[in-house]
């Protein structure tokens, strides 16, 4: 395979060496280029031979010097040097095939690409891997890696993905944990499949393997829009807290082992059995919270570190928040401690249900901005209403239902500020410049 090189920077490495725009990259010192992880190791020498092929269709060999990690300065067409790889599993909880019609196109893309996995931490099933990228993992010696492993029964395991290499597909985790590249897993749950005694032996196995730092168990989503697919049944309060005695204990045996928990349940479960969340301490060093595991202890902890320097105002200021059901009880608890260091402050917080998705989506990172609208309109929000970035696609400008952060404004009557998913930074939003 080969790549069309689409730039080159401007008095660049490449630049200097004589490659141009147009030209076809083949190799650096003689390992084939097919893609970005190729690209991204194979460019860090101080001396590179690259072999490409001119608009002239000839073939030439360069000289490259430069300091060994910087950039050849060459620019392609994607990021990836090619195209995403998409989802060949048919999940039976996957939540795409959950959303309804007319959002973005984006959204409906499903990708289970290894190397997005490196790179951005994306969580691959390994059904869509080839046996020269696993080797490339290991040569390369790319790590972490993070796995959707949901079951470590085979035969679970190909009914649960509709995939008939599901089963097989796990035989990579032992290849890939004794060339000693850490891996970081996650099991999504699913009541009467792969909890209780099926959960007990996922977690036993994949807790064999040393190089499995974090093992994350999180509740299947389910929304309203499920018209032809699985009937599946969402977790209550006494299955989610027999997920947490599993855990638990099998964490305990982790501690043994390793002097570390390593296995965590996701937020998610202790709200939906009422019981407590662990505090920071906890959690080791967060290794998944983008799947939802201690996102409530850490914010918790970030915001009252913040109010211990935070200085009392006697500014009057009326703000408000705007949460997802779940958090609401956290995001209500904080505004009330910066109310109390600050007399003069009024922060309303509202609980936006799920309308667009469902009563039974909870988190605030799947809140539209329809249902903020909805919700909101006609009520005071004071100088500003506050949300929380994960409701905003990564540039920051739109809900999940196309509506932007100046849409909402306008359609409120408010100015609309986005928060970064941190408990100080929202104390700091909340009583503005009396935190330093």
């Amino acid at each position: 395979m080969s790549v069309v090189i689409m730039d080159v920077e401007k008095n660049s490495p490449a630049s200097k060496a004589g490659i141009k725009a147009g030209d076809i990259l083949l190799s650096l010192n003689g390992n084939q280029i097919m893609d970005v992880l190729d690209y991204r190791f194979y460019q860090n020498n101080e001396k590179i031979i690259a072999e490409i092929i001119n608009k002239a269709g000839k073939t030439k060999k360069l000289k490259i010097k430069k300091r060994e990690y910087d950039e050849i300065g060459l620019v392609f067409n994607t990021y990836l040097m090619d195209n995403k790889r998409s989802c060949k599993n048919k999940c039976i909880f996957c939540f795409i095939d959950q959303l309804p019609k007319g959002m973005r196109e984006s959204l409906y893309f499903k990708d289970d690409d290894s190397r997005l996995s490196f790179l951005f931490g994306n969580y691959i099933t390994l059904t869509n891997i080839t046996e020269h990228e696993i080797e490339r993992i290991i040569n390369m010696h790319i790590s972490p890696i993070n796995i959707s492993v949901h079951t470590t029964n085979p035969e679970l395991r190909i009914k649960m993905m509709s995939n008939k290499n599901a089963g097989k597909a796990l035989e990579i985790i032992p290849r890939l944990n004794s060339a000693d590249i850490k891996m970081n897993c996650q099991l999504v749950l699913v009541p009467g499949f792969n909890d209780g005694d099926e959960l007990e032996k996922s977690l036993r196995d994949l807790s064999s393997y040393e190089n499995i730092e974090c093992i994350a168990a999180v509740p299947v989503g389910l929304t309203d829009h499920r018209d032809g697919l699985a009937k599946l049944e969402p977790f209550n309060k006494q299955t989610s807290a027999a997920v947490i005695d599993i855990i638990d204990k099998a964490g305990d045996i982790c501690i043994e082992k390793y002097g570390e928990r390593r296995i965590y349940a996701a937020d998610e479960f202790y709200l939906m059995s009422q019981r407590e969340i662990p505090d920071a301490a906890y959690y080791g060093d967060f290794l998944q919270l983008e799947n939802g595991v201690g996102l409530w202890a850490l914010f918790k902890s970030e915001a009252k570190e913040a109010l211990e320097y935070a200085k009392p105002s006697k500014e009057r200021r009326h703000i408000s928040v705007a949460t997802g059901i779940a958090a609401y009880p956290l995001i209500k608890e904080t505004a009330l401690m910066c109310e109390n260091k600050n007399s003069n402050l009024k922060c309303d917080v509202y609980a936006i249900k799920n309308n667009f998705f469902g009563n039974r989506i909870t988190v605030s990172g799947l809140v539209t901005a329809t249902d903020i609208i909805d919700q909101l309109s006609g009520l005071d929000l004071g100088e500003e209403l506050l949300i929380p970035e994960s409701m905003l696609r990564s540039e920051g400008d739109m809900f999940l239902d196309s509506i932007t952060v100046d849409e909402l404004s306008e359609r409120l009557s408010v100015k609309v500020v986005m928060v970064s998913n941190d408990g100080g930074a929202l104390v700091k939003k909340i009583l503005k410049e009396e935190v330093e």
